[in-house]
């Protein structure tokens, strides 16, 4: 239970310093939902959605008034397409994703994830139907989200998917150029997809995962700057530890809805996901944390060990909190979506190789970076490599949103909207690595993969 005092700090971790439930997302298996007509499929697919689905807005609205904490979105995530596109053909797959759409539009939520194939060790059927038609269903819909798991630590690096993850951004993007590519924000590449995560774009419900489940991803970027700068004469270790206590109280916010939902719904309750999600507002930056540490402009050196130093505190507090702590937990830096991490960009404190340092101790990758429009695709392959690199060796999860802005060029501005935010295209190396990526195959899985 919270005492009196614990609910008047919540209170102005809410009013003053941006504390939210960024999202409470539901997963649905669709397993069951497979029949020998298409038709049939789509609608026992809306049909199941919508069982649990049509109720989650209404839920998040009355658990707002009843708490008073900002609940930004509702969101659904869904079994891996792939696994459903099997039993038919390319077109068939398409209108799956046009009944995505249409369920997510019905029940009112602003984002369903699970447009999805995971292609770490290989390609069915099912994973080429999708990857075939993620541009079209990205570019003709609002709402569907995509996401490829090209790698695991146990499997190695699928090479052929990174390839085909690059041509899809490519199309994406070019069949979006009237938005600056904007479909492209709606797909991730991942090494390591955790099967929980209730964010998006990455977001779809595991095959191990109950047949619904509630997962609920809790941001408080500025609670935790607050912190930091209340502390200027604090050494290392007391700073880390007042981000622990902070990321304990923000977790235990985070359960209590999540509960609180899954009752409501009448489903089970999964994780919570404790992740420092930035947003465009001012004062809700992760960047802006490492800078009141006492770094002149994120990117800067000794940026990595202060990004290192906050995720931890961040993790071992919320583990500290709730048992059920999954999804990504950790510290995001999507750029376009985080104030701070555009102007460190801007006054060249921070450019793509820093940021791929960054994430070898952060909760996910490269992320929300745009890029010129003429990128050659075997670059964003080789980009999306040295990423993937990273969470396969490291037995984490690295993951890869990257936006090729068609017709512009480094240093001029993009501007996405919301919560994706504005943010100036990064420039990206001019060499080339076409022959090492083309020659395909997989990478072998890493020797502490053998771990039996």
């Amino acid at each position: 239970m919270f005492n009196f005092g614990e609910i008047l700090e919540t209170l102005k971790m809410i009013q003053e310093e941006n504390l939210d439930i960024r999202t409470i997302t539901l997963g649905v298996s669709l397993l069951d939902c497979v029949d020998g007509s298409l038709e049939k499929t789509c609608e026992n697919i809306k049909r199941k959605i919508k069982a649990k689905g049509q109720h989650l807005v209404e839920t998040a609205k009355k658990l707002e008034v009843k708490y008073g904490i900002p609940i930004v979105n509702a969101r659904v995530s869904v079994t891996p397409i792939s696994l459903l596109a099997g039993s038919f053909d390319e077109e068939g797959t398409l209108k799956i994703g046009y009944a995505l759409e249409e369920v997510a539009e019905e029940i009112g939520v602003n984002f369903i994830g699970g447009f999805s194939a995971l292609v770490h060790k290989g390609f069915t059927k099912g994973d080429l139907n999708v990857f075939k038609t993620i541009p079209r269903v990205l570019s003709e819909t609002e709402r569907v989200c995509a996401s490829i798991n090209v790698a695991t630590t146990k499997a190695g690096i699928n090479m052929d998917g990174i390839n085909y993850a690059a041509k899809i951004i490519k199309e994406t993007a070019e069949l979006t150029r009237e938005k600056d590519g904007l479909g492209c924000a709606k797909i991730v590449v991942f090494a390591n997809a955790p099967e929980d995560n209730p964010f998006m774009a990455g977001a779809f419900h595991g095959i191990g995962e109950a047949e619904y489940v509630v997962n609920v991803g809790v941001s408080g970027p500025g609670v935790v700057k607050r912190v930091v700068e209340k502390m200027p004469q604090a050494d290392l270790e007391e700073l880390a530890n007042e981000v622990k206590k902070t990321s304990f109280k923000i977790t235990r916010v985070g359960e209590l809805i999540g509960k609180e939902a899954a009752k409501l719904l009448d489903v089970k309750f999964g994780i919570v996901d404790l992740s420092l999600a930035p947003t465009p507002a001012m004062g809700d930056s992760v960047a802006e944390i490492i800078e009141a540490m006492g770094l002149e402009y994120c990117g800067a050196p000794g940026t990595t060990a202060a990004l290192m130093m906050l995720t931890d505190a961040v993790k071992k507090g919320g583990a500290m909190a709730s048992s059920m702590v999954g999804g990504l937990s950790g510290a995001f830096i999507p750029v376009s979506e985080d104030m701070g991490m555009v102007r460190a960009v801007e006054v060249g404190a921070l450019n793509l190789e820093k940021l791929e340092a960054m994430t070898a101790v952060c909760s996910v990758g490269l992320d929300m970076i745009a890029i010129p429009g003429d990128t050659p695709e075997t670059t964003i392959a080789g980009i999306i490599a040295d990423e993937i690199s990273i969470g396969v060796i490291n037995g984490k999860t690295t993951a890869v949103r990257i936006i090729p802005v068609p017709g512009k060029k480094a240093g001029e501005y993009v501007e996405f909207g919301g919560l994706l935010g504005r943010t100036v295209i990064m420039e990206v190396s001019c060499f080339g690595s076409q022959k090492f990526v083309l020659r395909g195959g997989r990478i072998p899985a890493p020797i502490q993969s053998l771990r039996n």
